[in-house]
Parts: structure tokens; C-alpha cells; sequence
């Protein structure tokens, strides 16, 4: 005879009752929390594909709204390169003792609106994001390097039209501007690593603006008025010998980035050779001192981003 079974009866609640309810809230973090370095660098690596896609949609959609769309981003930069020719270059006379002063100018201008560009955009990518930073849980460096890798994907064009012109036109004559012909050669290949060392550079102090603006928005306008006398600074317009009577400048110069890649460029482009390797020594120690304390600054202020002010 089998054993007679009991059933177990569910406990019942009426109105008024109350009901404790236990979860384990363990597996949940709080957004915008900071992890350890590792893990924080370990999150970025799987959000990779985020940042290419990310770059990729935004540097798509640039001048989207102009009837010219993304034209401009190649005419912008012709249009500088021949006012600051006209003013600078044929009417001020700081062609004088440049050989090919036109491409030596087409790449200043060319590449450090690249330069610029980067960095602005990099810093303010948290503070112009703040509903993506207060919404979800994701490591906020992915922000300034999307933005850093869009304007190099924005920018893929401008350096294609930049070559045509320089081989094109980079030796051309104009009053007494000397010249010597411009050959294209395997040196052109070192604009690729001369290029990527700068975006590492770029990346850097682009992470450790975006945290400052994040917290002071009145930094962005000194990026603007800080970016002009880089400008100035960079020898984009004119020769770099105009300061050999002064040894301090000179020393800035050569220790200036900008300035690295810009002469890196411009002697294997307009001049078929190589700059000095000090150059290279100097950008190097740049793209990964930038880049290392840019990051580590950034992360350091990981809980701040999103927060009301």
C-alpha cells in the first residue's frame, strides 16, 4: 500500500501583509564606478570594436548637412593653404629661404589641422557626451579615443589630396622661390608611421584635456587660444631658420611634436630624404609618455565624469 503523499501548501498573504524579499546585488555595479587599472584596460580592449564603429559613423556624417557634404572637409584646408600662401608666403615673404615652399606649406597646413582637430575633439568628447556618461556603464576612455581615430578617418582624404597636391605642385615656382624637383619614392612611406605616433600623441593629451574640460568647461577656450600659438609655434608657415639667432626657441622647436611631424613629412615628401633622427626620438618619447599619463590621468578621474554639476 503506497505511502500517502502530502502536498506542501504555499504560505498565503492577504492585504496589509508585508513580504521580504532578499536579492543578492553582488553581480551589480554602480555606474560610472572606477575599476583597477587592469581590469579598466581589459573593459576598453572588448569596447575596441565600439570605438572603430563609433569613428566610422560619426567621421560618415561629418558636413552631412551641407549641400557640399564632405567636400568641405578637403576645400577647408585648400582654402587655408592658399590664404596663408598669399598673405604669408608671397606677400609677407616668409618663403625666403624654404626650398618648394608650396609643399612645405600644403603639408604644415594640411597635417596640423589634422593635429587640431584631434586633440579639440578628444577633449570634449566627455563634457559634449554627458547623457551617454550618465547613462551607462562602459570605461569613458573609449570616448576620447573614438574621437581621436574619427578625425584620423575624417581626415584619410585630406592626406590622399595632400599627397596629389604636393607631388603635383609641391615644386612649383612662383617670383623667386627656389625649387627642386619633387620625386615620389619608398621615403613617402614614412608619412604612415610619422602619422600614427602623432595620433598616439594626440590620444594622450587629448585624454588628459577631456578630463580638465569635464571639470572646467572654461578650459575649452583655452585649448582654442593654446591650439593658434601651437600653430604659430609648429613652423607650419614658414622656416624654422628665421630663430637660429635664438637657441631657446630652437630648443622648443625641436622638441615640439607638431613640429616632429611635420619635418618628418616634409623630408621624405618635398625633399626625398630623412629628417633628422632625433626627430623620430623626440616624437617616440611623446606618443608613449603622452599616452600613458594621458591614460592614467583619465582613469584616475574615471568617477567624475557624468556628475551634476
Amino acid at each position: 500500500m503506497a505511502a500517502p503523499t502530502t502536498e506542501r501548501e504555499t504560505p498565503a498573504f492577504t492585504a496589509g501583509q508585508q513580504r521580504t524579499v532578499q536579492l543578492d546585488g553582488t553581480p551589480l555595479v554602480r555606474v560610472g564606478a572606477r575599476p583597477g587599472l587592469f581590469q579598466y584596460i581589459a573593459e576598453l580592449w572588448r569596447f575596441r570594436h565600439f570605438i572603430y564603429y563609433d569613428s566610422r559613423s560619426r567621421s560618415s556624417s561629418q558636413n552631412s548637412m551641407d549641400s557640399m557634404g564632405r567636400l568641405w572637409m578637403v576645400l577647408n584646408p585648400i582654402l587655408q593653404a592658399a590664404v596663408y600662401f598669399t598673405i604669408f608666403g608671397y606677400l609677407l615673404e616668409t618663403h625666403r629661404g624654404v626650398v618648394n615652399f608650396l609643399g612645405y606649406l600644403i603639408i604644415g597646413v594640411f597635417t596640423f589641422r589634422f593635429i587640431q582637430g584631434a586633440v579639440t575633439s578628444a577633449s570634449n568628447s566627455i563634457a559634449g557626451n554627458q547623457k551617454v556618461v550618465q547613462s551607462f556603464n562602459f570605461p569613458r576612455a573609449a570616448l576620447p579615443i573614438s574621437s581621436a581615430v574619427r578625425e584620423l578617418l575624417a581626415a584619410g582624404p585630406v592626406f590622399v589630396v595632400m599627397a596629389v597636391l604636393v607631388y603635383a605642385l609641391g615644386d612649383y615656382q612662383i617670383g623667386d622661390m627656389v625649387r627642386e624637383p619633387v620625386s615620389l619614392s619608398w621615403h613617402w612611406l614614412l608619412f604612415f608611421p610619422a602619422i600614427a605616433l602623432a595620433l598616439m600623441v594626440m590620444t594622450g593629451l587629448g585624454m588628459m584635456l577631456a578630463r580638465a574640460v569635464n571639470a572646467y568647461q572654461d578650459v575649452k577656450h583655452l585649448i582654442s587660444v593654446g591650439t593658434r600659438i601651437w600653430f604659430y609655434g609648429s613652423a607650419v608657415i614658414f622656416s624654422i631658420e628665421r630663430f637660429a639667432t635664438h637657441e631657446w626657441m630652437l630648443w622648443l622647436m625641436y622638441h615640439n611634436p607638431a613640429y616632429c611631424v611635420l619635418d618628418i613629412i616634409r623630408h621624405a615628401w618635398v625633399y626625398d630624404g630623412f629628417a633628422d633622427p632625433y626627430r623620430w626620438v623626440v616624437l617616440g618619447c611623446w606618443a608613449v609618455g603622452s599616452l600613458v599619463i594621458g591614460f592614467l590621468i583619465f582613469w584616475h578621474g574615471e568617477e567624475t565624469y557624468g556628475r551634476e554639476k
